[in-house]
């Protein structure tokens, strides 16, 4: 498959956007994939379960890396998937994806560079770019469809010759009786067509469980229920490619309301600053706003609560009020105009649940837990396929130096659990205490914290730069991150006092006090429950 190219004005030096894949011959086709009717070996060196962006990364490392062994991968259906999350890959992530050998994964699907942030609240805006790489230029993400960059990913999985690609539904894991050990998995029909029969299939070394955020295999591992933090509605905008680069990137910090812009007409990408994420915060909740290409817009409207609306008119409604709130018609008359009409004109909102579930320590011989079958985050700050993905380089770099005896696989597990944890700290407690803050009702100190942010973030230098560290996944110090989140804290705190409206000093120091203790009570139990396996 190859993406018209409308206008390549923005390449992404570090991981091209632009020019030929060089699997794309494997793109569409099937014949590399197994049905499930057809006669394969029942055993295998690795078995990987799930072929999103995890599974079907870890398949091709696996493969590279030991060429002379068999790799299984399973997939309920190889067709192009159709999600309305991961559609934003951070530059760490990107990196990930080079050091595994997938550094071109990008080309050929019409994904588009991404520079950094806009973030707007309380009628100001701010820009955060990402930091500077070694060569001085700044780092990039790249936004995309979803499926298209799967779908590139499984055509370098198809193109492997020691990868079997068999579509089935995985229903068990197989375990040794007496020690629990997961020795393979149990496979059947991928459609329901009456077909009860099912296979067994041995891993000789390792079963990885990459089935993602819906797995089914994750209570195996972590039996603890789970909840809903709130639900992204997600709807799409077209308009026209960029003309000019001029909004592409600016200095770190507030933005002058003489440097904003709004497009002339209503057809030009609706967006104040393209080529980056978006970030609306005066919403119910955060509204997210990134291209997937130069014509296509994803929207997401975070709904805070466990659950919504039943009623769909009621929805809509709902969503309506929080685009209008995020992006009010005084300030971005044509973006106002593009998300009511994409609200009133999309026939049925697609929805999608936030969860946060930290990783558990994997004590189950066999079998290994990886991407969001492992550990889940909220989709706020696009940060899930960069920890699988790094989650994938630490793992390989520790199976080049073991053997495969059930004593080195314990050892290697609880080093790779080490190796993760800052990374996966950081991209996961940012995006939990940010929604928190965010997201959360209008509470005084809420209020405050939420001012203080953003105020801290307006400053540029360092105050804008570190926290772009931890949000692109480049600055994995958890040290760092409890540094700047309480140097907001203090920031509030001063400001609190500073205020003679918030009533006599005594008064103002116990809600100094009181600010600041809701302010550890949004970090410190999400850190540290990451810090638990």
């Amino acid at each position: 498959m190859t993406v018209p190219e409308y206008l390549p004005l923005d390449e992404n030096e570090d991981w091209p956007t632009h020019g030929e894949y060089e699997y794309t011959a494997y793109y569409h086709s099937r014949r590399q994939v197994h049905e499930f009717s057809e006669q394969l070996s029942m055993s295998f060196d690795y078995i990987v379960i799930g072929a999103g962006p995890i599974g079907a990364a870890l398949a091709f490392k696996l493969s590279t890396d030991h060429p002379d062994q068999q790799i299984l991968i399973v997939e309920k259906s190889w067709d192009e998937p159709d999600r309305i999350v991961g559609e934003l890959m951070q530059p760490a992530g990107c990196h990930a994806l080079e050091l595994l050998g997938l550094g071109r994964v990008f080309s050929g699907i019409g994904a588009v560079p991404v520079h950094g942030y806009y973030i707007a609240y309380g009628g100001n805006q701010l820009y955060v770019p990402y930091p500077l790489n070694p060569n001085g230029k700044p780092f990039r993400g790249v936004s995309f469809h979803h499926g298209r960059l799967v779908m590139n990913l499984r055509a370098a999985c198809k193109s492997r010759s020691n990868i079997t690609c068999l579509e089935a539904s995985v229903v068990d894991l197989i375990r040794d009786s007496g020690i629990s050990a997961i020795r393979g998995v149990r496979v059947g029909a991928a459609r329901d067509n009456g077909q009860k029969e099912l296979k067994e299939v041995t891993a000789r070394r390792i079963t990885f469980v990459c089935d993602g955020i819906s797995s089914q295999f994750r209570k195996v591992l972590n039996p603890e229920p789970v909840a809903l933090i709130s639900h992204f509605c997600g709807l799409v905008l077209e308009h026209e490619p960029v003309s000019t680069a001029d909004h592409f990137t600016g200095p770190a910090g507030a933005i002058p309301a003489s440097l904003r812009a709004d497009p002339c007409t209503q057809k030009e990408n609706p967006l104040p600053m393209p080529h980056n994420g978006h970030v609306l915060l005066d919403g119910l909740g955060p509204v997210l706003l990134y291209q997937m290409s130069e014509r296509e817009t994803r929207v997401l409207a975070d709904i805070p609560g466990p659950t919504l609306p039943s009623d769909g008119s009621q929805l809509r409604a709902l969503v309506r009020e929080s685009l209008s709130r995020a992006a009010p018609k005084q300030m971005y008359p044509v973006l106002h105009s593009r998300l009511m009409d994409a609200v009133d004109g999309t026939q049925r909102l697609r929805c999608i649940g936030s969860k946060f579930i930290p990783a558990t320590a994997n004590r189950i011989p066999g079998a290994i837990w990886i991407g969001d079958a492992l550990n889940v985050r909220h989709p706020l700050t696009g940060g899930g396929m960069t920890v699988g993905l790094w989650d994938i380089v630490h793992l390989c770099k520790q199976m080049a130096k073991e053997d495969h005896s059930p004593r080195a696989l314990n050892r290697m597990t609880a080093q790779w659990q080490w190796d993760r944890r800052s990374r996966a700290l950081v991209v996961n407690t940012l995006s939990v205490a940010l929604h928190a803050l965010f997201a959360a009702a209008d509470s005084p100190d809420m209020c405050l914290l939420r001012d203080a942010c953003f105020s801290y973030l307006s400053r540029g230098s360092f105050y804008t730069m570190h926290p772009s560290g931890f949000l692109s996944g480049l600055f994995p110090s958890p040290l760092l991150l409890l540094f700047h989140f309480f140097s907001v804290a203090i920031l509030a705190v001063t400001m609190r006092l500073g205020d003679p409206k918030a009533g006599i000093l005594p008064i103002r120091c116990l809600s100094a006090a009181r600010t600041l203790w809701v302010a550890a009570c949004v970090i410190l139990p999400f850190m540290w429950r990451e810090l638990q396996p």
